[in-house]
């Protein structure tokens, strides 16, 4: 990394970076998520793929350059603990804070439940399936039994599985009539500030992993629990606002669009991407699998409440938001040595 070369290395200098990072990541994408949803509306786009692709990649760039950079510096443990920690916050608080900002219960349709949602479970299935490959074909030369090498060709699992989710929203665009296409729009300024979005987006993912790797050499905190809690917390912030905010507008299937497809394209697409950048990425399988587990319950969770009525309640919001609590209990368990279920970490 190169701007962290430049900054103190202290505790308090890596705790005020963090802050500013995360400051900045939140501005950066709300020029890019705006600029997104506008450019979306210019070209009239139905709302569940506006949310499942146009909004969700505009919001998952900072998980994605998360993952590029440390794959690129040789933590890439630490960005696939980002994507999944991302993950699963996105799955637990964000439909929650969604469904509490709103003044009735949050409405969904089956188009999220059954398309969107389901295909989610799909991509947590095949990333999981991709490490597995790795660790029996492609195990690390002195490394743990359950230690792997992702290689490139393993990285196109799952984009080809991308690949599908795109072909089926390409579908539903082919089949949907805009009522009126947004007009007025200066698509120079939009996609301009779409850009400057991206790039203030980049520089602050960068400062942000090696503030959070500087702690981790202060503290002694496992590389892959960092990126969990830390890193993840703080590139989920685009995607909480984005959610919210369409949730307040009366939008539930871009509000929760966002979420599903925000997650699918960290999975399939950010993580395949560092590999791809970086050559090659190890993963240790008895880390990564214990929260890939608990990713698939909070999914299964959220499931089983959007089926109920197609609606999100306020009392299913504040069960997911104590069931985020207790996640987050766990890791910081597994981090103090009270817990011993994350094998290696």
């Amino acid at each position: 990394m190169v701007l962290s070369e430049f900054l103190p290395d202290t505790t308090p200098g890596h705790v005020v970076v963090v802050l500013v990072a995360t400051a900045t990541i939140w501005f950066g994408s709300t020029w890019l998520e705006r600029s997104a949803d506008r450019l979306s509306t210019h070209y009239g786009l139905p709302a569940v793929v506006q949310g499942s692709i146009v909004v969700a990649v505009g919001s998952s760039v900072p998980e994605l350059a998360s993952v590029v950079i440390t794959a690129t510096t040789g933590s890439f443990g630490m960005g696939v603990g980002a994507i999944v920690g991302s993950a699963i916050f996105n799955i637990l608080v964000i439909p929650a804070l969604s469904g509490i900002a709103t003044s009735e219960a949050l409405d969904v349709n089956r188009a999220i439940v059954y398309k969107e949602a389901q295909f989610y479970m799909i991509a947590v299935s095949a990333l999981v399936i991709t490490f597995a490959l790795a660790v029996i074909y492609y195990p690390v030369a002195g490394g743990g039994p359950l230690d792997g090498n992702v290689t490139r060709s393993l990285a196109l699992v799952p984009l080809l599985v991308y690949g599908l989710y795109l072909f089926i929203q390409w579908q539903d665009v082919g089949d949907y009539e805009a009522a009126d296409a947004g007009g007025g729009v200066d698509l120079r300024r939009e996609w301009a500030r779409l850009v400057a979005g991206l790039v203030t987006i980049l520089v602050a993912v960068e400062l942000l992993v090696g503030a959070v790797k500087g702690l981790n050499a202060t503290f002694g905190i496992p590389g892959f629990l960092a990126g969990v809690t830390v890193i993840a917390g703080a590139t989920s912030l685009p995607d909480a606002l984005v959610s919210v905010r369409s949730a307040q507008s009366g939008s539930g299937e871009t509000s929760l669009g966002n979420v599903f497809g925000s997650n699918t394209f960290d999975l399939l697409v950010a993580i395949p991407v560092g590999v791809l950048i970086a050559g090659t990425a190890s993963v240790s399988f008895a880390v990564a699998t214990p929260m890939f587990g608990v990713l698939t319950l909070a999914t299964v969770l959220l499931f089983a409440f959007l089926r109920t009525d197609l609606t999100l309640t306020d009392a299913e919001s504040y069960a997911l938001l104590c069931a985020y609590l207790v996640f987050v209990g766990w890791v910081v368990g597994e981090t103090v040595g009270v817990f011993d279920l994350v094998v290696g970490a």
